[in-house]
């Protein structure tokens, strides 16, 4: 299965690529606003407490090997890319006929999600994209739930609090808990859109995709529609620029509230920081494969938009 050893090729090349140079994107700002702490004195002098913090917005640089900064959330994703290729090449180095153990779990993965998106996007289009829908899926999924292994974001450097001791530092962060990372698969995506477009319906499709009247009409009708469809072609180019921002951000935004989530519940209750997060450890596994589903469906969704267009639909319908 050649598949299996492109899809987890990309991956590492998607992680090692694009998060390494925006590692200082300025969407990682304001860090500085989300991990303040707040001291109050009281007349008698008897010192200051420190307020209660989440996870912070901006990741940990941890490492800066010949002026390359690492970032923590840059770890996570380096393993979780080496995680996949080992497995990919463990489950495709004896095949047989009949699958068994890690050789089944890759197929059937990767069967049903080809048969999935075959379903939403038709035969001919997911022999051409499957390669990148399958691959950001598998490793969206396998990022979010790496992300809530114990010790991703809980060790690291810190220090001694009245209240406990506070990682300052921490060593490891969820993947996509970085908007630079989310904001990376993003662009990839919007590449990769261009190109398959492109390729569907050529330059001269694709801008009469966006601005060209749909249907018959004559006349000053057909003026009018020409002004119309001109000016909604004008709305969508502003849609198609927004895609990798609702994207990105949708991805980040639910991960990053998972995890500021389970850090308030540890801190809820002095003594049960250990128990009240386990529920929400539940829920958020739902969320990880909720959100890998929903990054992947939008982009074929997105996809199944531009290449699709009237000649084809003609042809399919007097068919």
């Amino acid at each position: 299965m050649t598949f299996a050893s492109r899809c987890a090729a990309a991956v590492l090349l998607l992680a090692t690529s694009f998060i390494g140079p925006a590692a200082q994107s300025a969407f990682a700002q304001n860090d500085a606003a989300r991990r303040a702490t707040t001291s109050t004195s009281d007349a008698a002098g008897q010192g200051t407490t420190e307020a209660e913090r989440g996870p912070s917005q901006k990741a940990v640089e941890i490492a800066r090997p010949f002026g390359f900064p690492i970032t923590n959330s840059m770890a996570v994703s380096w393993i979780v890319a080496a995680g996949l290729i080992i497995f990919a090449r463990v489950a495709t180095r004896d095949m047989k006929r009949v699958p068994q153990g890690a050789q089944n779990l890759l197929e059937w993965l990767v069967g049903s999600l080809y048969d999935f998106l075959q379903g939403i996007i038709g035969p001919e289009l997911v022999k051409r994209t499957f390669w990148f829908f399958a691959t950001i899926f598998i490793f969206i999924l396998s990022a979010n739930w790496v992300g809530l292994i114990p010790g991703v974001d809980t060790i690291g450097w810190g220090h001694r609090t009245a209240d406990g001791f506070v990682i300052d530092q921490p060593f490891f962060r969820g993947a996509n808990a970085d908007l630079n990372m989310t904001l990376a698969m993003a662009l990839v995506f919007f590449a990769c859109w261009i190109v398959w477009a492109l390729q569907e319906v050529g330059p001269g499709g694709f801008l009469k995709e966006l601005f060209a009247p749909k249907g018959q009409s004559t006349g000053i009708l057909k003026v009018v529609m020409i002004v119309v469809f001109f000016a909604a072609g004008c709305l969508e180019v502003v849609s198609i620029l927004f895609r990798p921002v609702s994207l990105s951000f949708r991805l980040y935004g639910n991960i990053f509230a998972g995890e500021d989530m389970l850090e308030t519940m540890s801190r809820l209750v002095p003594g049960l920081g250990w128990l009240l997060p386990i529920p929400f450890y539940f829920m958020e596994l739902l969320v990880g494969l909720v959100q890998a589903l929903v990054f992947m469906l939008l982009c074929a969704v997105f996809t199944l938009l531009v290449c699709q267009h009237e000649g084809k639909e003609a042809a399919s319908t007097r068919g």
